[in-house]
């Protein structure tokens, strides 16, 4: 069983910056993949990024360029650098980790952009 706990929400002006993470903890494994994700209100929630084992990311167009996902091994932690935010990335922010057919979801936190 793996747990995921975000943190670094909040608010923040548009074309501000913010920096979420994501400790694991439990029966840990290298991970497949680990990924941000987001859902605001009344919509689905998306993939934000993507990180796999090796290293591999992918971003949606939405936020490519704007977004960096990265990890620290040693300290079972994936990061997401969110640069010049836009309102519309006001969402609750979701921590996933992938291995095999163990899907792990985090309890999120919220992102909100504002001024």
């Amino acid at each position: 069983q793996v747990q995921l706990v975000e943190s670094g929400g909040g608010l923040v002006q548009p074309g501000g910056s913010l920096r979420l993470s994501c400790a694991a903890s439990g029966s840990i494994f290298s991970p497949d993949a680990m990924g941000w994700y987001r859902q605001a209100p009344g919509k689905q929630r998306e993939l934000v990024a993507r990180i796999t084992s090796g290293d591999s990311t992918n971003y949606p167009d939405s936020v490519k360029g704007r977004f960096t996902i990265s990890r620290d091994n040693a300290k079972n932690t994936v990061y997401l650098q969110m640069n010049s935010l836009k309102p519309e990335d006001t969402a609750v922010y979701y921590c996933n980790f992938v291995l095999g057919s163990i899907v792990s979801w985090g309890q999120g936190t919220q992102v909100t952009v504002s001024s």
